[in-house]
């Protein structure tokens, strides 16, 4: 399932937006200003930043901004009535992917977010495959030999992780940054749930004194 912050203080569009995401299989995390929104994210990792640009308190083009400096890479789409040139440009200089104008429509909002998961995976296709294994982006769901596997939260975290960076080396320190929510993750625990992805079969290395990598060949 994957994990999206929407950032918007007008109700009725909120609760639409909310009821349809979560009827496309998303966690919806809504906040309806700045603030709400930055400590969302402490502790917290999205899969997506929906964001509205005029709400109180911190607008999201200033939100955006402080979250690229901090180092959130999340991919982020800003939804906003405004449609001038300066703020088309402000919004992508802050650090944003994509930018809807309100009104939108919803299907056309959902493709603009799936094509930035698949983004996330460096691919263009829905599906991942690494010898007789199949991650699919959409569903958030991998499976073997066409057969669906049921994986816990921090597995499937780790895989999330290893299938959008194929055959790269991942530190130690890096995928617990990424697979922790409100509880650390230590190296103990970390290699307990690398091993349980091993016995699924998944080619999971280590690279020894770094971390870990899923190998291509």
């Amino acid at each position: 399932m994957h994990k999206l912050l929407l950032l918007e203080d007008d109700e009725v569009l909120s609760e639409s937006l909310i009821e349809l995401l979560e009827d496309e299989g998303f966690l919806i995390t809504h906040v309806k200003n700045g603030e709400e929104a930055i400590e969302a994210t402490y502790g917290k990792n999205f899969d997506i930043f929906l964001l509205d640009v005029n709400v109180p308190l911190i607008d999201g083009f200033e939100l955006l901004k402080s979250l690229r400096e901090s180092g959130d890479k999340t991919p982020t789409i800003f939804l906003t009535a405004l449609n001038d040139i300066a703020s088309l440009s402000k919004g992508f200089d802050v650090g944003a992917d994509d930018y809807v104008k309100k009104p939108f429509d919803f299907d056309e909002l959902l493709i603009r977010i799936q094509a930035l998961l698949k983004k996330q995976y460096n691919s263009y296709k829905n599906e991942i495959k690494i010898k007789n294994f199949c991650f699919n982006i959409e569903k958030n769901e991998l499976y073997q030999n066409s057969k669906f596997i049921s994986l816990p939260p921090y597995e499937l975290k780790l895989t999330r992780l290893f299938f959008s960076n194929l055959d790269k080396t991942l530190t130690k320190e890096y995928i617990c940054q990424e697979i922790q929510d409100d509880k650390e993750i230590s190296f103990g625990a970390l290699r307990v749930h690398i091993n349980k992805l091993r016995k699924v079969g998944l080619p999971i290395m280590t690279v020894k004194g770094t971390g870990y990598r899923l190998a291509l060949s």
